[in-house]
């Protein structure tokens, strides 16, 4: 057998080395100084960069549908890009392509009407109204602390006799209350009457002396005509209301001592009442001071009290977000009573405004948003400003138009969607970080 190689043969064997050696060289040497060129999807293992489309000369169009095509890609694979159609080098699935149209739509959701049909995605205009600017609030009855009477004792003595035995008893102007022992007064009357009856000269000037002293002592005037009319001294004393109303607060029993300055009853007056309303916080502007009020109680549903906010309180519930508002009722009958629930409805007045479905609204905490629909059934998001709701309506300020459509229901699907696409068209720009 000849062992000899053939001069010939030696040699392509050595050129072919030589090529094979010198084609590694070259993809290495692309691979480290990481070519951009476009990649081809017949040779996924190129470069693996991404790679930047070829200018537009209106030679680039899709051979199916004749579109003008920046780019295909793989969608499960966004990033990479290829000049041409093919087979994905990642997914067992052909490239989609990039049209140029769709470049001026990102962020924006193409949804065909069946889609939306199964999706339960319903849609509604944005109208021009009338807002409706009043708003319903409940609160609890109370009694109106400026028609608080107070009765004090300003004679030092003993409780003889208690009239009114218990709290919350009604009573009415005049009425006897409670009748005071006041030994101090016996022995001043004494001498009153004795200086009175008295013919010595200059008598008439003590007399008229010894009468001051005995209103200085807290006995009332039509009680020292009395004592002037028969003749005898009165040491006990009874105290009247000053006004109708309940009693508030009972400081005294029968048989106390009491002493100058002691408060024994304390009477409120219910011809006005305070209702202390919590109002929210974003309609606080509403509820100003002077503002006329209506309020109904469930013990007389059919009967409306009227009256008028009259503070703003100044502080706000850390856990409600409620601001509460002192109302004052005019309770002529006394119908209201303290503790009684009762709904209020400030004065309405409408006021034009954009209008839409409030379950239109998506708030995030940060901003607002509303899914706008274009004509050719295609959804984006639009940031809006909030202004006040009435019923199932929203006030939108500011990022609408009268006409334009919002997407109703189903929009947490949409936004989602559309953002993703957003962040994904950013993230296929040319030049993105990754």
């Amino acid at each position: 057998m000849n062992r000899n190689i053939p001069p010939l043969t030696l040699a392509g064997v050595i050129l072919v080395g030589l090529g094979l050696g010198s084609g590694y060289w070259f993809g290495m040497h692309r691979a480290t100084t990481g070519s951009s060129a476009p990649v081809s999807p017949a040779n996924p293992t190129s470069s693996g960069s991404t790679s930047t489309p070829k200018p537009d000369n209106g030679q680039t169009r899709d051979p199916k549908t004749g579109g003008r095509v920046l780019y295909w890609h793989d969608p499960m694979v966004p990033g990479p890009k290829f000049d041409k159609p093919g087979k994905s080098p990642f997914m067992d699935m052909p490239l989609v392509p990039v049209y140029a149209d769709e470049a001026a739509d990102a962020g924006k959701v193409s949804i065909s009407p069946r889609t939306q049909q199964n999706l339960g995605i319903r849609i509604a205009a944005v109208t021009a109204g009338q807002l409706e600017m009043g708003f319903s609030a409940v609160g609890a009855v109370t009694i109106d602390e400026r028609g608080i009477n107070t009765v004090q004792s300003r004679v030092s003595g003993y409780i003889e006799k208690l009239y009114v035995r218990a709290q919350y008893d009604v009573v009415t102007k005049g009425q006897q209350l409670v009748e005071i022992y006041a030994p101090d007064w016996l022995s001043a009357e004494e001498e009153y009457l004795a200086l009175k009856q008295s013919n010595q000269p200059g008598a008439e000037l003590i007399a008229q002396a010894a009468r001051e002293r005995l209103k200085l002592l807290g006995i009332a005037e039509d009680q020292i005509r009395a004592i002037e009319r028969d003749g005898k001294p009165n040491p006990r004393v009874t105290l009247d209301a000053p006004d109708s109303g309940v009693v508030w607060e009972l400081g005294t029993r029968d048989g106390m001592a009491v002493s100058p300055g002691m408060t024994l009853f304390k009477l409120a007056s219910l011809r006005t009442v305070w209702v202390n309303a919590e109002i929210p916080e974003m309609q606080a502007e509403l509820a100003k001071p002077g503002v006329p009020v209506q309020a109904r109680v469930a013990a007389i549903p059919e009967k409306v009290f009227k009256g008028q906010i009259a503070m703003l309180l100044p502080d706000v519930s850390p856990t409600t977000r409620t601001i509460k508002a002192r109302i004052v009722l005019s309770n002529p009958t006394g119908e209201l009573k303290p503790g009684m629930f009762a709904t209020i409805t400030l004065g309405s007045r409408e006021q034009t405004a954009l209008l839409v479905p409030t379950e239109a609204v998506i708030s995030t905490g940060t901003r607002n948003v509303v899914i706008v629909a274009d004509d050719q059934g295609k959804f984006h998001p639009v940031d809006v400003a909030r202004g006040r709701e009435s019923g199932d309506m929203t006030e939108i300020r500011k990022g609408v138009q009268k006409g334009q459509r919002v997407v109703v229901s189903g929009q947490f699907l949409i936004d989602s969607e559309s953002s993703l696409k957003a962040t994904l068209s950013r993230m296929n720009e040319p030049g993105s970080r990754p």
